[in-house]
């Protein structure tokens, strides 16, 4: 999964204070989880970049869906009860997906492979956990749903003491996710492609023994 499909919590619909029902996917929420994804990411920089035009939102879907279904293996993946928004993160020290999995991403990346294998973003930190992709439905954005994803990922995080990383391409992100606490470690810029900064965000202390 590439974190640069993070999306900025303004875009997600961010509203502090606003109350969800968020809960964990279960492996049926799956397709139309991705379906979410693939909307929220159809106009995105790094994706418009990384996947071909043709067919590009079947091909963007369909990537989705492999990248959370190794996330629902290797790490979390949060839904909102209309599974209109989606998070996922990985924790520290995740495989990477199977053979399979990422033979037939090959596959969809298909002419954009080789660029895509050639954009030299720094290693993630391995001990770190990985916030790989946050969307919400263009249709259900302005409800809060991506702060309360956002929250209630870095929740569990920080219940476990650790770190988290996430990649952005798009620049109106770095302010927003440094009022939660990432901090920019990195900006590469790819190219003929997009710029991607990437976050950290340090260990905080919950007060829990």
């Amino acid at each position: 999964m590439n974190a640069a499909t993070v999306r900025a919590p303004d875009e997600l619909g961010y509203r502090a204070g606003v109350p969800n029902s968020l809960r964990d996917a279960r492996p049926a929420d799956l397709p139309a989880a991705a379906h979410t994804l693939a909307t929220a990411f159809d106009d995105y920089s790094w994706t418009r970049w990384s996947i071909p035009e043709d067919h590009h939102a079947e091909r963007l879907e369909e990537l989705q869906s492999i990248y959370l279904e190794h996330a629902l293996s290797s790490g979390i993946v949060l839904v909102s009860e209309h599974l209109d928004g989606v998070a996922a993160l990985l924790r520290p020290h995740s495989p990477a997906p199977a053979d399979a999995a990422q033979a037939r991403i090959a596959d969809l990346l298909g002419d954009r492979l080789d660029v895509f294998l050639a954009a030299e973003l720094p290693p993630r930190p391995t001990e770190a956990w990985e916030l790989a992709t946050l969307g919400v439905r263009p249709s259900a954005r302005g409800r809060g749903l991506g702060s309360a994803l956002l929250a209630e990922g870095l929740r569990r995080v920080d219940a476990a003491g650790g770190s988290c990383t996430l990649e952005t391409s798009d620049p109106r992100n770095v302010e927003l996710y440094s009022r939660h606490g990432f901090s920019v470690t990195a900006t590469t810029r790819i190219p003929d492609g997009p710029v991607v900064h990437s976050m950290l965000r340090a260990p905080v202390e919950t007060g829990r023994p």
